[in-house]
């Protein structure tokens, strides 16, 4: 370990120069490689939700989810399916493979779910299909605390959230 530090003393214009060429060329590179303020980044998962208002779990896992999973079973390119049953309803998860193409996908998904609806219970509320998309969530979350009473908490957040709703890009 002396030794590499020894030749580094050794060959100071070498080792001053290398780091120069290293500042330049990552400065350059920095400013030229093309960088995206908000970019769209694609989760390979949809969802299916059906609501059935006052049905438990068990039912919910025989008159909801094996329907649509019996259609879902065909979808091309999804890789794995989960099913959630809870209490008035219950949840299908599609995981397809990397690169998959969204629009195709929910059209695929779309289609099977209609084809499930009329194995449906006729009070089932209509089963919807959604994606995962992260640009849909906050980027920002403000917390505000203190000891301070709440009304100025309140007030302080709203007039922080006009400030902030103000700025263009949000």
């Amino acid at each position: 370990m002396t030794g590499l530090i020894d030749a580094a003393i050794g060959r100071t214009r070498t080792v001053l120069a290398t780091l120069l060429l290293v500042l330049l060329a990552g400065s350059y590179t920095y400013f030229t490689v093309p960088k995206e303020a908000e970019p769209d980044i694609n989760i390979p998962i949809l969802y299916v939700n059906v609501s059935h208002e006052g049905i438990s779990p068990e039912d919910a896992e025989r008159l909801l989810i094996k329907p649509i999973e019996k259609q879902l079973r065909d979808i091309e390119g999804a890789k794995e399916m989960r099913a959630t049953a809870f209490l008035g309803g219950a949840n299908i998860v599609l995981e397809f493979d990397a690169g998959f193409d969204v629009d195709i996908a929910m059209a695929d998904v779309r289609e099977k779910v209609d084809l499930a609806k009329p194995e449906l219970p006729e009070d089932s509320d209509e089963p919807t299909v959604h994606e995962i998309n992260l640009s849909l969530f906050p980027v920002l979350v403000v917390t505000l605390s203190g000891e301070v009473p709440e009304r100025t908490l309140l007030r302080l957040a709203r007039s922080l959230q006009d400030r902030i709703e103000t700025v263009s890009a949000v």
